[in-house]
């Protein structure tokens, strides 16, 4: 998976969460597979403008990942949704290959940008958690993109995310937790390549899954380990605001959101989690919660 790609603005957000870590937003390579199935899994699209002339937009693209929580509401990061140009406009679209879908538009719509993104996904509304960016015991680092429903059904059929109940992952505990299996989803990018020119993140754009593991429990976050040699993959470049599905009392559940990670995007997956007071105070503004 990968982490915002075309914002260096959003990427710096995302890097003061861990002080010796970057951003993460992408699906490894290593045991990963497409993910057609997750179909509330989704991509977060922007258009904005970075010239002199701030009337019209003149950039697209792809730039976190998120989910679908019930009909009209994309579950993302925070750092995804602040610190743009005001005239920034937001869009999601469930398609397994949204790279491709605006490749597709592009060539169809050469110098409009606008018109690809409504071309290949619905305009929404970004509500950012207020107190974000927070202490680093909590960042608040969520958000979401509210949508018009009826233009997302017209679209896509899906059906939405399910919450954990308040302190759930408290409730498994360390033993419960090493015992459970995780299950990373997003747009992101692969792990760093090597080559000539230094480290390379390739790919991205196409909704990808990989397995993880637990390693550490925080109030607000939790540690993923993402190693090949487990049988592992995990989040990279652009999967920020992705989910981290596990199954809690038998029921398949989106548990946290990919913050965070390693450089390289080889070991670690830092998630911020959705049963605690302050992602639950935030959501219910938003969501009927469990």
């Amino acid at each position: 998976m990968t982490a915002p790609r075309a914002t260096i603005l959003v990427a710096a957000a995302c890097a003061a969460v861990l002080a010796t870590a970057m951003p993460s937003a992408a699906i490894n390579s290593y045991n990963a597979a497409p993910a057609p199935e997750r179909t509330e899994v989704g991509a977060l699209i922007a258009t904005w403008d970075d010239d002199a002339d701030p009337g019209t937009p003149d950039r697209v693209d792809w730039v976190c990942s998120g989910t679908m929580i019930d009909a009209d509401t994309f579950l993302t990061a925070a750092h995804c949704t602040t610190d743009w140009p005001e005239n920034v406009r937001f869009f999601v679209s469930l398609d397994q290959d949204v790279q491709g879908e605006l490749d597709r538009a592009a060539a169809a719509h050469p110098g409009r940008p606008d018109t690809v993104a409504r071309a290949v996904a619905v305009e929404g509304s970004a509500h950012s958690h207020p107190a974000y960016p927070g202490p680093a015991s909590d960042r608040h680092d969520i958000s979401v993109i509210e949508l018009p429903a009826a233009k997302i059904a017209e679209r896509w059929a899906f059906t939405p995310a399910s919450l954990p109940k308040a302190g759930a992952l408290d409730a498994l505990g360390p033993r419960g937790l090493n015992d459970t299996g995780f299950l990373v989803a997003g747009y992101g990018t692969e792990e760093a390549h090597r080559g000539p020119g230094g480290h390379t993140h390739p790919g991205g754009g196409v909704r990808m899954k990989a397995p993880v593991t637990f390693h550490a429990l925080n109030p607000s976050w939790v540690r993923l380990g993402m190693t090949a040699s487990q049988g592992n993959g995990g989040a990279c470049y652009g999967d920020s605001g992705g989910p981290n599905f596990a199954t809690v009392d038998g029921r398949f559940t989106l548990v946290a959101t990919t913050i965070t990670g390693d450089t390289p995007c080889y070991a670690t997956n830092v998630v911020y989690r959705l049963d605690t007071p302050g992602a639950r105070d935030f959501l219910r503004a938003y969501v009927q919660l469990p």
